[in-house]
Protein backbone atom coordinates (compact mmCIF):
# COMPACT_ATOMS: atom_id res chain seq x y z
CA UNK A 1 0.00 0.00 0.00
CA UNK A 2 1.18 3.46 -1.14
CA UNK A 3 1.10 6.29 1.43
CA UNK A 4 -1.58 8.89 0.51
CA UNK A 5 -2.44 12.03 2.61
CA UNK A 6 -5.12 10.87 5.12
CA UNK A 7 -3.24 7.60 5.58
CA UNK A 8 -2.33 6.91 8.97
CA UNK A 9 1.35 6.17 9.62
CA UNK A 10 3.80 5.02 11.60
CA UNK A 11 7.66 5.55 11.25
CA UNK A 12 11.14 4.53 12.88
CA UNK A 13 13.41 7.93 13.00
CA UNK A 14 16.27 9.57 13.69
CA UNK A 15 16.43 13.17 13.07
CA UNK A 16 19.47 14.70 13.58
CA UNK A 17 21.66 17.70 11.95
CA UNK A 18 23.70 18.48 8.76
CA UNK A 19 26.79 17.37 10.80
CA UNK A 20 25.16 14.09 12.07
CA UNK A 21 24.43 15.40 15.34
CA UNK A 22 21.28 13.00 16.26
CA UNK A 23 19.03 15.43 18.29
CA UNK A 24 16.32 12.88 18.05
CA UNK A 25 15.18 9.16 17.76
CA UNK A 26 12.17 6.56 18.13
CA UNK A 27 14.70 3.99 19.61
CA UNK A 28 15.77 4.30 23.41
CA UNK A 29 19.11 2.58 22.18
CA UNK A 30 19.97 4.86 19.61
CA UNK A 31 19.17 7.53 21.64
CA UNK A 32 21.30 6.57 24.29
CA UNK A 33 23.93 6.06 21.91
CA UNK A 34 23.90 9.94 20.86
CA UNK A 35 23.60 10.93 24.53
CA UNK A 36 19.45 11.98 24.35
CA UNK A 37 18.71 9.43 27.18
CA UNK A 38 21.07 7.47 30.49
CA UNK A 39 18.66 5.04 29.70
CA UNK A 40 19.10 2.50 26.50
CA UNK A 41 15.64 0.93 27.41
CA UNK A 42 13.78 4.11 28.05
CA UNK A 43 9.69 3.80 27.02
CA UNK A 44 9.97 7.76 26.10
CA UNK A 45 11.30 6.75 22.81
CA UNK A 46 9.04 5.38 20.44
CA UNK A 47 7.52 5.34 17.06
CA UNK A 48 6.22 8.68 15.14
CA UNK A 49 2.81 7.90 14.51
CA UNK A 50 0.44 10.68 12.27
CA UNK A 51 -1.88 11.36 9.75
CA UNK A 52 0.05 12.27 6.58
CA UNK A 53 -1.14 16.14 5.21
CA UNK A 54 -3.00 17.05 8.60
CA UNK A 55 -0.42 19.23 9.90
CA UNK A 56 0.62 16.80 12.96
CA UNK A 57 4.29 16.92 12.18
CA UNK A 58 6.35 19.54 10.18
CA UNK A 59 5.53 19.65 6.67
CA UNK A 60 8.39 18.49 5.40
CA UNK A 61 8.56 15.52 7.12
CA UNK A 62 4.83 14.84 6.20
CA UNK A 63 5.50 15.12 2.20
CA UNK A 64 8.44 12.73 2.34
CA UNK A 65 6.36 9.78 3.40
CA UNK A 66 3.88 10.21 -0.03
CA UNK A 67 4.48 7.64 -1.87
CA UNK A 68 6.49 5.05 0.62
CA UNK A 69 5.41 1.95 1.49
CA UNK A 70 5.43 -0.44 4.67
CA UNK A 71 9.41 -1.46 5.13
CA UNK A 72 10.19 1.42 2.51
CA UNK A 73 13.60 3.45 4.45
CA UNK A 74 14.59 7.08 3.12
CA UNK A 75 16.80 9.33 4.15
CA UNK A 76 15.20 13.07 3.85
CA UNK A 77 16.58 16.37 4.23
CA UNK A 78 13.99 18.89 5.58
CA UNK A 79 14.95 23.10 5.00
CA UNK A 80 13.92 25.45 7.75
CA UNK A 81 10.92 26.22 5.93
CA UNK A 82 9.60 22.94 4.82
CA UNK A 83 10.51 22.57 9.07
CA UNK A 84 9.82 24.95 11.60
CA UNK A 85 10.93 28.46 9.87
CA UNK A 86 13.73 30.74 9.86
CA UNK A 87 14.86 32.22 13.44
CA UNK A 88 13.33 35.09 13.89
CA UNK A 89 14.79 37.89 15.71
CA UNK A 90 11.47 39.64 16.81
CA UNK A 91 10.72 37.01 18.86
CA UNK A 92 13.15 37.23 21.01
CA UNK A 93 12.57 39.55 23.76
CA UNK A 94 13.70 41.10 26.71
CA UNK A 95 12.36 41.57 29.86
CA UNK A 96 13.38 43.47 33.15
CA UNK A 97 14.32 41.66 35.58
CA UNK A 98 11.90 42.54 38.48
CA UNK A 99 8.96 41.82 35.88
CA UNK A 100 10.52 38.58 34.76
CA UNK A 101 10.67 37.20 37.72
CA UNK A 102 6.80 38.57 38.41
CA UNK A 103 5.58 36.82 35.30
CA UNK A 104 7.84 33.70 35.85
CA UNK A 105 7.71 33.10 39.68
CA UNK A 106 11.57 32.04 39.87
CA UNK A 107 15.05 33.91 39.01
CA UNK A 108 16.00 33.41 35.63
CA UNK A 109 18.64 31.23 34.68
CA UNK A 110 20.16 30.71 31.27
CA UNK A 111 18.11 27.67 29.73
CA UNK A 112 15.20 27.80 31.91
CA UNK A 113 12.31 27.16 30.06
CA UNK A 114 9.14 29.36 30.37
CA UNK A 115 5.51 29.77 29.28
CA UNK A 116 4.21 33.47 28.22
CA UNK A 117 0.94 34.59 29.42
CA UNK A 118 0.21 34.86 26.03
CA UNK A 119 0.88 30.81 25.55
CA UNK A 120 4.37 31.33 23.77
CA UNK A 121 7.26 28.82 25.62
CA UNK A 122 10.92 30.23 25.07
CA UNK A 123 14.11 29.59 26.24
CA UNK A 124 15.99 32.01 28.70
CA UNK A 125 18.55 32.70 26.82
CA UNK A 126 20.75 35.36 28.76
CA UNK A 127 20.73 37.17 31.67
CA UNK A 128 22.47 40.43 32.59
CA UNK A 129 22.04 43.32 35.57
CA UNK A 130 19.86 44.87 33.06
CA UNK A 131 17.41 42.45 32.37
CA UNK A 132 16.61 39.00 30.92
CA UNK A 133 16.75 37.72 27.35
CA UNK A 134 13.91 34.60 25.79
CA UNK A 135 13.85 33.36 22.64
CA UNK A 136 10.67 32.39 21.65
CA UNK A 137 11.61 30.87 18.30
CA UNK A 138 11.31 26.99 18.42
CA UNK A 139 15.01 25.55 19.41
CA UNK A 140 14.87 24.08 15.99
CA UNK A 141 13.62 26.96 13.71
CA UNK A 142 16.80 28.10 11.16
CA UNK A 143 17.73 24.44 11.04
CA UNK A 144 18.09 22.46 8.33
CA UNK A 145 17.12 18.83 9.67
CA UNK A 146 17.74 14.97 8.23
CA UNK A 147 15.51 12.40 9.09
CA UNK A 148 16.64 8.64 8.36
CA UNK A 149 12.58 7.11 8.02
CA UNK A 150 11.63 3.60 7.84
CA UNK A 151 8.26 3.01 7.22
CA UNK A 152 6.58 0.50 9.62
CA UNK A 153 2.84 0.79 9.32
CA UNK A 154 -0.03 2.51 7.04
CA UNK A 155 -3.87 2.83 7.83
Amino acid sequence: MTIEPGDRVELAYVGRFENGTVFAASDAAVAHEHGLTDDPESSAFAPLSFTVGAGEVIEGLSEAVVGMQVGEEQTVTVPPERAYGDHDPERVREYDLEAFEAMVGESPTVGRHVEAQNGLHGDVTAVTEDGVQVDFNHELAGRTLVFDLRVLSVE
